[in-house]
């Protein structure tokens, strides 16, 4: 017979697996769901049985476990076996600030909220458990003069949590939607799966944001985190959670691979409760299924256009203000009391929140009246109501024709205001760096970089920009709503949108320095993703096959390719390629390094006819232009090398090793990395055909190479020590094996973090070595690591995985 059952909600889990780990230490004997409950087993007779059969039952008291319905059951039924209390059959540990009521509420808990400390976390338990007098080892401060201590004090609800990322604030003049506020809480509170995800749906601009902003700010007090995801594209998503996974400071947060860090975050989300996340303006279900944790500990909201979120969450949707709310939100907004004029205007706006928004801004900075506003927006309408705009019931006229308005005055107040939201139309909408403006201004055509080069007219255009709500500006980054971007950008003449494109392109191609050997690059390029993609985008609709277009492109896929994102960079890659032939025509050698660049994503991607394809027209064109004995000629070479090695055409790789190696050698001498890349590719098809001892020669001598450029723990030294174990493995030099597989590990560790396909090719290394000495237990322990890692980030039939998996098995059961 067990000495204690755990019941819990599954929000709380870590704090019954907490709690269960320190009764076991203290000698007691727990049944716990999360490690008792085995797949396959009934679950309901696995929880009677559980409840009989042990002595104690221990109630993990949460909101959730109080709002779950599944739960009553347990704690009642030791509540029956001891209703006063005098056997202790039932303990409540209170883990999370609720307040029981019924039959709990008569029940004195062991109170673990507020505590920060471990150990006086356990004291605290253990002492409840024992039921001992709860005296101090202390005396008591006398009450009259002791402050109240920092543990005992609540939390202020005005206050933020911790960890809080949202980029909006607060509303003052929100209006209306307190049912769909008091719905959004009922669900997210309800304790049911399906509702713990909510989707606010609606068309743009109808205040779906807002509406997640103003939910977030009303429950700051519930929440210990709340975290803004930009959901619209794969690189914010990615670098929002990269974000969150540094304010975590999870081990994995600095891993190259961003899908590590992804799956990092959701293992974090899915294990630990009190959280809120917002992924704003998702654009499809299927985009944010790789993001969602498994097991929902906390709550989530989705805004987005579009409504069919039913598989995986609980639609929410968002329509236009009533007539009442809309008039109350004018007259708020504008200090007003013309209600007639208000209703008039807020009909004519379409009762949307942001056109609503946007008038108000407008009659705030000029003074205008309601019915002025209304007078003038009833003139510029005509201009949008023609034959090439939709209806004027639908709402993208009306917030066209109030942006019109507000763009004009911008205009007349601060033209280079107005080029400064020119510009960023052809960027992403969001997190535009201030400082890439400033240090870019030579980039920009002359009437915008001279303002955004002097710190006082940068002011002055943000300050014109924003009387209207044109733009949001923190200390180091601007804002622009999305659908500013669309009115701003068809409302420019054509040569206009060319000039302004162009500026973008120059601009972000001049901050966007990836570099794969320095490190430190590696942020800047993150942040600056989706501007590059957006940029490119807009000049390639332009047909703007600019140098800058294609050499921003070809930086953006190599960043990629770097992330592991191999499809994403194929697509980038192509891209530049076409502009490069486009630009330079079909022969130039910039055109064969497009070439080279495309063929590694293409090999990456197990695409090694079409990789070969593409390095041989490099190979074409670098001969063409600079003969056969250049260094870009004996990139091409190499490459193709690779290729034939894959096909295992070993000594094919070996004569394209052999003549790169020569080639650089005469170009750079016998110590530069290159020819160092071209030794270690050496080493490893003479390990294919057999010749250790020359390979683990030609092994040493990369390494030394590397080791005088780079010192001695860049990833390069890790890739040539590692070669070197694998070598003096099939040497029979095991241990010599060992340590090199365990420093290469280091390295490895040290610059991708622990979960990372480098580091887990060098795991499954360590493994095969351990099991050459016999060791099957640290075997064993590689390999399963290896394996998780692999199967991961590759999934379960990818042929690193599928390596793994059977190097354990067979180690046999």
């Amino acid at each position: 017979m067990k000495n204690f059952f755990i019941s819990y909600n599954s929000a709380d889990r870590s704090w019954a697996e907490w709690i269960a780990w320190q009764l076991e230490e203290e000698g007691y004997t727990t049944v716990l769901q999360a490690w008792d409950f085995r797949p396959g087993a009934n679950f309901v007779l696995e929880m009677q049985q559980a409840a009989e059969e042990a002595e104690r039952t221990i109630a993990v008291l949460s909101p959730d476990y109080l709002a779950a319905l599944y739960t009553q059951p347990e704690w009642a039924a030791a509540f029956v076996q001891d209703p006063t209390g005098k056997k202790g059959t039932l303990l409540p540990v209170r883990v999370r600030e609720c307040e029981p009521k019924g039959l709990l509420r008569s029940m004195v808990y062991i109170d673990l909220v507020g505590q920060q400390d471990e150990a006086t976390a356990r004291d605290v338990l253990l002492r409840g458990i024992h039921r001992e007098r709860a005296k101090p080892t202390v005396p008591p401060t006398f009450p009259g003069t002791a402050p109240r201590s920092v543990a005992e004090r609540p939390r202020f609800p005005g206050a933020l949590p911790s960890i809080w990322n949202v980029p909006h604030h607060r509303n003052p003049n929100f209006t209306g939607r307190e049912t769909l506020l008091a719905d959004l809480r009922t669900a997210l509170i309800s304790g049911e799966p399906a509702a713990l995800i909510q989707a606010i749906s609606g068309l743009g601009g109808v205040g779906k944001t807002q509406l997640a902003v103003e939910y977030a700010y009303r429950h700051t007090a519930d929440y210990v985190l709340v975290w803004w995801v930009r959901a619209e594209e794969p690189a914010t998503r990615a670098a929002d959670y990269a974000g969150l996974a540094r304010e975590l400071d999870l081990p994995q947060k600095d891993a190259m691979d961003q899908r590590v860090v992804t799956e990092a975050v959701r293992r974090w989300l899915g294990q630990n409760p009190g959280w809120l996340l917002v992924f704003d303006n998702a654009p499809d279900p299927k985009d944010l299924r790789p993001y969602l944790p498994q097991g929902c500990a906390g709550h989530l909201l989705v805004t987005s256009r579009n409504p069919n979120w039913r598989g995986i969450a609980k639609p929410l949707p968002v329509k236009f203000l009533t007539q009442a709310e809309a008039v109350e939100f004018l007259l708020k907004r504008t200090g007003q009391i013309d209600a007639a004029a208000a209703a008039a205007l807020a009909k004519a706006l379409g009762y949307l929140p942001l056109a609503l928004e946007q008038a108000g801004a407008y009659m705030e900075a000029t003074g205008r009246s309601l019915s002025d506003y209304l007078e003038i927006f009833r003139e510029h309408s005509q201009e949008l109501l023609g034959p090439d705009y939709p209806p004027a019931t639908d709402y993208p006229d009306t917030v066209a024709t109030t942006w019109e308005i507000s763009f004009q005055q911008v205009q007349r107040e601060s033209p280079a205001g107005a080029d400064l939201l020119n510009l960023c139309a052809f960027l992403a909408p969001e997190d535009i760096p201030r400082n890439v403006l400033r240090e870019g201004a030579q980039h920009l055509p002359e009437s915008l970089s001279a303002a955004v080069a002097d710190s006082l007219a940068f002011d002055k255009m943000i300050q014109a920009l924003r009387r209207y709500s044109l733009v949001e500006a923190t200390g180091d980054a601007l804002s622009v709503h999305r659908l500013v971007h669309t009115v701003a950008r068809n409302r420019m003449a054509e040569d206009a949108r060319r000039t302004w494109a162009e500026a973008a392109v120059q601009l972000v191609n001049g901050a966007f320095t990836f570099d794969r050997n320095d490190v430190r690059t590696w942020p800047t390029s993150s942040h600056l993703l989706s501007h590059a993609l957006a940029t490119a985008g807009h000049a390639e609709i332009l047909r703007l096959a600019s140098e800058a277009t294609g050499e921003l492109l070809n930086n953006t896929g190599l960043y990629l390719r770097e992330r592991a994102e191999s499809t994403e960079a194929k697509a980038a890659l192509e891209r530049a390629l076409t502009i490069g032939e486009a630009t330079y025509g079909p022969n130039h050698p910039t055109v064969a390094i497009r070439f080279n660049n495309l063929g590694d994503t293409l090999r990456a991607l197990g695409n090694l006819a079409e990789a070969r394809t593409h390095f041989e027209r490099a190979l074409a064109i670098n001969e063409a232009a600079y003969g056969p004995n250049h260094p870009e000629t004996a990139t091409a070479i190499c490459n193709l090398g690779n290729i034939f090695r894959d096909i295992e055409d070993f000594e094919g790789a070996r004569g394209h090793y052999e003549r790169a190696l020569a080639i650089d050698e005469a170009a750079y001498g016998p110590n530069h990395p290159a020819v160092a890349t071209d030794v270690n590719n050496l080493g490893l098809v003479l390990q294919d055909l057999g010749d250790l001892k020359g390979a683990r020669a030609h092994f040493e001598r990369a390494l030394a190479i590397d080791e005088a450029v780079y010192g001695p723990s860049h990833p390069n030294i890790a890739t040539y020590v590692n070669n070197l174990g694998s070598v003096l493995q099939n040497l029979g030099d095991l241990e010599g094996a060992r340590t090199h597989y365990e420093r290469a590990l280091a390295i490895n560790e040290a610059a991708y973090g622990p979960n990372y396909p480098y580091v887990a090719s060098i795991v499954n290394n360590l493994g095969s070595v351990f099991r050459a000495l016999g060791d099957l237990g640290r075997a064993r322990v590689h390999y399963e690591r290896a394996l998780q890692i692999f199967r991961e980030l590759l999934g379960a039939d990818h042929p690193s995985t599928l390596t793994v998996r059977s190097n354990l098995d067979s180690l046999g059961a």
